[in-house]
């Protein structure tokens, strides 16, 4: 089995591991998404990385990632107080590089509401190329 195939298996195994009620078919599902590194137009999409922990990640070419990262410390401070404002115990811990993508860890489990409060504050940024 090549290199690529055993990360691939190991993380369909991760996967299944958190969700064991899902289908074979849904977890192949989840980890091509994961993996897909073809995305150009800034989403973003939520994943796990044990059981207490939940992640934002943002799909983002190499040139929005590092106008991202160079304030990072400003956007977990401004991520923090937008999410303060609409009263969420959610808050954002780090911010780091992986694969292409900006990943947000946060403290707890992230809600809908929180994930599009983020979302609204990543997408107003004046110095990221939205397309």
């Amino acid at each position: 089995m090549s290199f690529t195939n055993t990360n691939t298996a190991r993380e369909t195994l991760k996967i299944k591991e958190a969700f064991s009620n899902l289908q074979n078919k849904k977890i192949k599902n989840i980890q091509k998404i994961i993996s897909s590194e073809s995305k150009l137009k800034l989403e973003l999409n939520i994943t796990t990385k044990g059981l207490s922990r939940k992640q934002v990640i943002i799909p983002m070419n190499l040139d929005n990632t590092n106008k991202f990262m160079k304030d990072s410390s400003a956007h977990i401070t401004n991520i923090n107080r937008v999410l303060k404002n609409i009263k969420s115990d959610i808050m954002a811990d780090f911010i780091y590089i992986e694969n292409r993508k900006v990943v947000i860890t946060t403290n707890k489990i992230i809600g809908v509401l929180n994930l599009q409060t983020i979302e609204r504050y990543v997408k107003k940024m004046n110095n990221i190329e939205v397309n």
